[in-house]
């Protein structure tokens, strides 16, 4: 049975529905947001802080705000949630595209979107258990992280093709639609409640607040979920830096052009789409946990190894080495999630996991350029690739003392 598993999922028609609804909306998501840059480049006079400012409120304000759009994902019906927030964030882009507001009520709007981006990953994965069977959940994660992180690669490409045509407007516009058609697939699911809505029907619903606390509470209290949140937010906060890094390393180490240092992002990209190949058609084949540390590891070795590379083609495959590992801990951190968290609880789970790993990667781009200028490119990727490895065996030792390998949540502790 093991070597069907990586294609059960996709037979399943809703799971078909999710996967294509989430891979629409993110590669348009991926087009609308050159036309965004653009856009802020060319309105405000202080063009390289605007840009900042887009891309702190499109990162960090939604992490900081995880444990409490992480309880709607909770609280509300999962279908109907994931509707409205593909609504809000088509019509918000809408209105971006049409009117190309002063930058004010530009990064209003965008912030609507953003928040609405927040809540919907976690939407999406707390809905995966109600639509495929527990022994196809890796296969079924890896295909979402193809899909998330693989497809909307594509993303780039497509708006400087598309660009010349459609023009800034015509980029966000397409983006929209790709919500509105997102959020019309979407229609096609089935109700999927959540016993902790259920239960607020019936007793009448506890503060929003409450709901929050409750989540944070019980993954702070818990041994596995703990370790889980502690070890991908610490390889996070050592490794992120080599999106920094690389730029760096090609130019001032390696002496290359801005194509050839452009490239270099191309490798954790190829490597992504292998790495989740692989991992949906032979990751049911490991215990989650086990392949959580191992992607931990893979991709912080990528890095380390990376420090010594002597050549763009080499940096390329070892950046595609780390893109595997990427591919293995984002596709077993689902897995452990959906399979240890209670299903009232997954969709706080899921948002305080992705808003951390969010903090950690803001932490780590400010770090990163103090260790670029004291320690240069190659000992930057060097202390990122030490430390992650570091951290996957301090991990892998933790979830076997506390008993934290086994797929169930033991408990608080």
């Amino acid at each position: 049975m093991a070597k069907a598993r990586g294609t059960l999922p996709l037979r399943s028609r809703s799971f078909r529905l999710l996967w294509t609804a989430r891979t629409t909306s993110l590669t348009g998501s991926a087009v609308g947001q050159v036309g965004l840059l653009l856009a802020v480049a060319h309105s405000a006079h202080a063009a390289v802080a605007s840009v900042m400012l887009l891309m702190l409120l499109g990162d960090l304000a939604p992490a900081l705000l995880a444990p409490l759009t992480g309880a709607l994902a909770d609280r509300t019906d999962l279908k109907r949630l994931m509707v409205v927030l593909e609504l809000g964030q088509a019509a918000a882009t809408a209105a971006l595209g049409l009117w190309l507001p002063a930058l004010p009520l530009l990064l209003a709007l965008f912030t609507v979107r953003a928040l609405c981006g927040q809540v919907f990953p976690a939407a999406t994965r707390a809905a995966v258990p109600a639509l495929v069977a527990d022994a196809d959940l890796p296969a079924a994660n890896a295909a979402l992280g193809f899909g998330e992180n693989g497809l909307a690669v594509l993303g780039p490409v497509l708006a400087a093709v598309l660009i010349p045509a459609a023009g800034i407007r015509g980029l966000l516009l397409i983006d929209a639609a790709t919500f509105a058609a997102s959020a019309l697939l979407l229609t096609g699911l089935p109700r999927i409640a959540t016993r902790e809505a259920a239960a607020d029907a019936a007793d009448g619903e506890p503060s929003f607040l409450l709901h929050a606390g409750r989540g944070l509470a019980f993954l702070w209290r818990t041994a596995g979920m703990r370790l889980l949140f502690l070890g991908f937010s610490t390889v996070v906060l050592f490794n992120a830096v080599d999106d920094m890094g690389l730029v760096f390393l090609g130019r001032r180490t390696l002496h290359s052009g801005d194509s050839a240092t452009g490239l270099l992002f191309a490798g954790s990209a190829a490597g992504l789409i292998a790495g989740f190949a692989l991992v949906a058609r032979w990751g049911g084949r490991i215990a989650a946990p086990g392949l959580l540390v191992v992607g931990f590891a893979v991709s912080s070795l990528g890095n380390l190894l990376t420090g010594a590379a002597w050549s763009v083609g080499v940096v390329l495959a070892l950046q595609a080495v780390r893109g595997v590992g990427l591919a293995a801990q984002d596709t077993a951190a689902a897995t452990v999630v959906q399979r240890t968290v209670p299903r009232e609880l997954q969709g706080r789970a899921f948002a305080n996991l992705y808003g951390a790993i969010g903090l950690a990667a803001g932490a780590s781009y400010l770090l990163g350029g103090v260790l670029l200028q004291t320690a240069g490119p190659r000992g930057t990727f060097v202390v990122a690739g030490l430390g992650g490895i570091l951290t996957a065996l301090v991990t892998a030792v933790r979830m076997g003392v506390r008993g934290a390998g086994r797929e169930r949540c033991g408990g608080a502790d």
